[in-house]
């Protein structure tokens, strides 16, 4: 409601505008640190699975180039893991023969 009063004045009360900034800039705050939280969780458990420090999760604080980064990584770096055999799958079948 302060909003659309401020946007509707010819000349908005400075004072109305610094109330309206006070109330805006912590919930601001609130939702870049949320956004930070949903791009790092993932990242975190991506490093984790292919064997590297999820510490480098911690790239997405950087805003845009900190992912580019870190895709980068992901993308060219020899991943760490076995790869999963039929059995580890719990098929309930042999795999077919190679060959």
């Amino acid at each position: 409601m302060h909003l659309a009063l401020l946007l509707f004045q010819s000349q908005p009360d400075p004072e109305q505008a610094m109330k309206l900034m006070a109330m805006i800039l912590p919930l601001m705050g609130i939702i870049i640190l949320v956004v930070i939280a949903i791009l790092m969780f993932p990242c975190w458990m991506i490093c984790k699975k292919a064997g590297l420090s999820p510490w480098l999760a911690l790239l997405c604080i950087v805003p845009s180039f900190g992912l580019i980064i870190l895709l980068y990584i992901l993308a060219f770096v020899d991943w760490k893991v076995k790869p999963v055999t039929a059995a580890q799958m719990g098929y309930p079948f042999p795999p077919p023969p190679q060959g």
